[in-house]
């Protein structure tokens, strides 16, 4: 008979007595932008086809020991940027879902933990803020506030050179606000920030930003679809964080009060990868919808998370807020990214979401490439 130990949540997980540390929130920084803090992908980087758009997205990138798992990673999506037989489905860009630097935000990090490795990327790279890039060390010599690093890379009014990059060839974003939304031909990206405590902060202004993001969002359905992101995982069943309840909590009454549901969720924070889906009874506006949580934070930080174990007393899984959300995929020893590809028929839009892992973790030969790990196809 086999041990409780080779059995694995495949609900999300609550981790029991995590002290409160919500006392580490910090101030978000003035918009570079006017509110509703829109970007237009097109101003960035025009689409070759309205119909196809692909492109990359990771979190949990940065690492203070060591950036090689993270240089592997963004040199199988150069690779992918290369390839010689083209499918018409060529990444375009990288969305990051947060922590781009280790552990505090600070800007001498910058230029090892994402210029340098990023310096091969061709595409253009957005991103929202993860709790590493919103902290602030309070050792350090310089005096800075939350964020101060991450607005000067991502948030600026113009493109141009990076006075911490080391004087890289790539220059600052031109995003309106740390919350954001990247407008596309396909699809709106809306990017929250959660803020520097373990399970996340969002406040009311915020909340209501959403709101009238989402609606605006669904009002261009069905020509477009609605991808929200977020850096903390509502659900997750890792031994280092588990599910965040008061992202949870924001989503689960957001969606309820206005009846209008994005089309995928993707998140960081926790360092794997792990696949979700929340089956909604029917009801007001729910019509027995199944909307994924995709955890994708396993882009580059050494030390990865493990999916809990049944028998580890530090877990559980049985709260109402777990109802009908179920793990559907995980996998938790490799490193990795994803590969997002939306396609315009006359069906709607599709959305293939794909999860490739470095070919140096399983036995690797001469020429091999990042492998597919898992697929989810959604159609919209």
């Amino acid at each position: 008979m086999k041990s409780d130990f080779s059995k694995k949540f495949s609900k999300p997980v609550f981790k029991r007595d995590v002290p409160d540390d919500t006392f580490k929130y910090q101030p978000a920084p003035k918009p570079s932008g006017k509110y509703p803090y829109h970007l237009d992908l097109e101003a960035v980087d025009p689409l070759p086809d309205q119909n196809k758009l692909a492109f990359h997205m990771v979190g949990d990138t940065g690492s203070i020991r060591t950036p090689d798992f993270q240089k592997l990673v963004v040199g199988e999506m150069v690779k992918q940027f290369e390839a010689t037989e083209k499918t018409g489905y060529e990444p375009q860009f990288l969305f990051h879902l947060g922590d781009v630097v280790y552990n505090f935000g600070e800007a001498s990090q910058y230029q090892r933990q994402f210029f340098e490795p990023y310096q091969q990327y061709p595409g253009p790279i957005f991103a929202i803020p993860g709790n590493h890039d919103s902290d602030i060390n309070p050792d350090s010599r310089v005096r800075y506030n939350s964020l101060d690093a991450f607005t000067a890379v991502f948030c600026d009014t113009e493109r141009r050179t990076v006075s911490f990059s080391g004087n890289a060839e790539r220059k600052s974003m031109v995003q309106p606000n740390a919350y954001w939304t990247l407008l596309t031909p396909l699809a709106n990206i809306i990017g929250m920030y959660s803020n520097v405590p373990k399970f996340g902060v969002v406040t009311d202004e915020q909340r209501e930003w959403l709101i009238h993001e989402l609606r605006r969002a669904d009002s261009e359905r069905p020509d477009k679809a609605v991808i929200l992101c977020l850096h903390h995982s509502p659900y997750s069943a890792d031994v280092n964080h588990g599910s965040s309840m008061p992202m949870i909590e924001l989503l689960e009454s957001v969606f309820e009060e206005i009846g209008i549901y994005p089309d995928i969720v993707f998140s960081g924070h926790v360092h794997n990868y792990q696949r979700f889906s929340r089956h909604y009874k029917s009801g007001r506006n729910r019509n027995g919808r199944v909307l994924p949580f995709i955890v994708a934070g396993s882009g580059g930080y050494d030390e990865l998370h493990p999916v809990a174990y049944t028998s580890d007393y530090r877990f559980h899984s049985d709260l109402p807020e777990f109802e009908g959300v179920n793990l559907e995929y995980s996998c938790d020893t490799k490193h990795g990214f994803l590969k997002v590809l939306l396609e315009r028929t006359a069906d709607g839009i599709t959305i293939t979401v794909e999860f490739y892992t470095l070919p140096h973790e399983r036995r690797a030969e001469p020429g091999m490439n990042a492998a597919l790990e898992d697929r989810l196809v959604l159609k919209v």
